[in-house]
C-alpha cells in the first residue's frame, strides 16, 4: 500500500500545469467572496468520496481537498449526490457548478464541460478475487472466454475493458453492465463475474476495505488524470487550478494522500 502512496505522491507533481502553478506562485489566490458552489457527487469511489460505513457520513480524499480549496478560495462547497450517468449531462446542462467523482480527464468530454488541471493521476488496474488462479494478466483472461468482467457504462474502465481486453463489441457478453463501481465490486465477490477494472485509485481503496477478500493482478493498463469538471466557461476553472497548485506546492496534497491511500482504514 505504501508503494501505492509513493506513486501517486510522485505523479501528482507531473499531473499539474505549468500555468496553475504559475499562478499560484506570482499572485495570492482569488476571494470568491464566501459565495456558495454546489458540488455534485455520487459518493461510490473510496477513498475518493463515498459513504463511512461506521459514521454515515461522505468522506475520502475529495472532501477534504474540497474543504481546503473552499477555505483558501473563501466559498462554501454545498454537496449533491446523482449517478454517474446523470452527472456529466448535468452539470453540462449548468445543473450544478461542478462534480468531483475522479472524473478522468478525457478529450471528449473536454468538449463538453470544461476542466480543471489534473489534481491526481492513477493507474487502470485489474481488480479480482483473493483465490483467482485462472488468469495472472490481461492476457490470460482475454484468452479465457468463460470469464466475466463487470464496468460501468461511459466510464474509462468500460472503454479499457471493451477496446484493450475484449474485442472491441461494446455488446460482448462478457463484459456485464453495473450502474456503480461498487457494484461490480460486489459481484466479483459474490462470484458474479471474474474481473472488475478500475483505476488503481478505486482499486486499491477497494483491497484496504476488503479484508483480503480482493487482490489486483497484472500490471497497470495505462495511466489517467483526474480533474474537476465545471459548465462550460466557468468563473471557477482558474481559481481552482491556482489552489491546486497552491495544496500541490505545500505539500498538501501529499498528506490527504497519506491519510487516505495509506492511514485510513474503512469502518474506522
Amino acid at each position: 500500500m505504501r508503494n501505492w502512496y509513493l506513486s501517486v505522491s510522485m505523479a501528482l507533481a507531473g499531473a499539474l500545469t505549468t500555468s496553475g502553478a504559475a499562478m499560484a506562485q506570482d499572485a495570492e489566490l482569488p476571494d470568491l467572496g464566501g459565495r456558495e458552489v454546489v458540488v455534485v457527487t455520487e459518493n461510490a469511489y473510496p477513498p475518493l468520496q463515498f459513504i463511512d460505513p461506521a459514521s454515515g457520513k461522505p468522506v475520502g480524499w475529495e472532501y477534504d481537498v474540497m474543504t481546503e480549496i473552499g477555505q483558501r478560495l473563501n466559498f462554501t462547497p454545498v454537496y449533491e449526490t446523482t449517478s454517474w450517468d446523470a452527472m456529466i449531462p448535468a452539470v453540462i446542462a449548468g445543473q450544478y457548478d461542478m462534480a468531483m467523482n475522479g472524473i478522468t480527464i478525457r478529450e471528449d468530454r473536454d468538449d463538453v464541460v470544461d476542466f480543471s488541471d489534473p489534481y491526481m493521476r492513477s493507474e487502470m488496474r485489474m481488480l479480482v478475487r483473493s483465490d483467482e488462479s485462472r488468469f495472472k494478466d490481461a492476457e490470460g483472461f482475454a484468452d479465457n472466454p468463460a470469464l466475466l468482467l463487470a464496468a460501468q457504462p461511459g466510464t474509462t474502465p468500460f472503454y479499457v475493458g471493451v477496446y484493450d481486453l475484449l474485442d472491441g463489441d461494446e455488446a460482448n457478453p462478457r463484459i456485464i453492465k453495473v450502474e456503480t463501481f461498487g457494484a461490480g465490486v460486489q459481484a466479483l465477490r459474490t462470484g458474479d463475474v471474474d474481473l472488475v477494472l478500475s483505476d488503481g485509485t478505486a482499486a486499491y481503496g477497494y483491497v484496504e476495505a476488503s479484508g483480503g477478500a480482493v487482490k489486483i493482478v497484472g500490471g497497470p493498463m495505462g495511466t489517467e488524470d483526474f480533474g474537476f469538471i465545471f459548465p462550460d466557461r466557468s468563473d471557477l476553472v482558474l481559481p481552482f487550478n491556482a489552489a491546486i497548485a497552491a495544496l500541490k506546492a505545500d505539500g498538501t496534497l501529499d498528506a490527504l494522500t497519506q491519510k487516505w491511500f495509506v492511514d485510513y482504514k474503512l469502518g474506522n
